[in-house]
């Protein structure tokens, strides 16, 4: 339903005003009023769902996910046991029930098919979620894990990535530091891994990584380096990730990212002797 009230309510006031001509003009100024606020409202991420709404998104999150990590597994040419193994595993990181998993593997083998519909299936999800933002970060930090499943990004991989953000509408420069972000969050998640036998584990993060989980620059201030961490926690809140309609399967994966935030934000106070 259009906006009606900016050109109610101008319109009177300059029918007072200015009479019938008055009118006119204030139904013209209401209008684009009422165009901005309905722009405004197309892209608030708490923007209530409508009843069944939020069913619809979810599935649509959840189809799309998974079909593009099996287009992605596919972009070498051949999928590798890696690949299967991480989207195996963040099945099993969602606690998929029997059917959600049947679901996961059918949308992941069509992603794999030849004329799999890349460009249709993420227009379809961009129409499906209207521009919440926050579903859209969510979104593409699972396929970026995926990729990443075997410790690099390739370049088919990387073009297909791009070419999923861009559909929706995402700038490059953002989806840039959302993957710098992601492969920062990586190295901090397997810090620290040696083994109890002494093995020796992957090489302590550097400190500017530490800054890329964070998304801020080095030269950034305490106060910049501490709003960024609480907007990133905010954002991996399972409350907050849950009203703006990430299904709970995948709510579970999101916030594991708070450990690694947590660890980056840690290691920059150090740095820095802040409290």
């Amino acid at each position: 339903m259009r906006s009606w009230g900016g050109k109610l309510i101008v319109g009177l006031l300059g029918m007072l005003i200015g009479g019938p001509i008055g009118l006119a003009i204030g139904v013209l100024i209401g209008h684009f009023l009422d165009r901005g606020v309905e722009r405004v409202q197309s892209f608030n991420p708490f923007r209530p769902y409508r009843p069944g709404e939020r069913e619809e998104v979810q599935e649509a999150l959840f189809s799309a996910v998974f079909s593009i990590m099996g287009h992605l597994a596919k972009a070498d040419g051949r999928v590798s046991e890696q690949e299967i193994g991480q989207a195996e595993a963040i099945m099993s990181r969602m606690q998929l029930n029997d059917e959600q998993r049947r679901r996961a593997q059918e949308a992941f083998r069509q992603g794999k098919d030849d004329d799999f519909p890349l460009d249709r299936t993420v227009a379809e999800f961009r129409q499906r979620i209207r521009r919440r933002r926050h579903l859209v970060v969510v979104f593409l930090e699972l396929l970026l894990q995926t990729a990443l499943a075997d410790g690099e990004l390739h370049a088919e991989e990387e073009r297909i990535l791009f070419r999923v953000a861009a559909g929706l509408g995402v700038p490059e420069s953002q989806f840039r530091q959302i993957l710098n972000m992601v492969l920062a969050q990586a190295r901090f998640g397997g810090a620290g891994a040696a083994g109890a036998g002494g093995a020796a584990g992957p090489s302590r993060p550097s400190l500017g990584e530490a800054y890329q989980v964070l998304g801020v620059s080095e030269k950034a201030s305490d106060q910049e380096v501490k709003k960024a961490y609480r907007r990133l926690m905010s954002e991996h809140h399972p409350d907050k990730l849950a009203a703006r309609g990430v299904p709970e399967e995948m709510i579970r994966v999101s916030t594991e990212k708070t450990a690694e935030i947590s660890k980056a934000y840690d290691m920059i106070k150090e740095a820095r002797g802040m409290r």
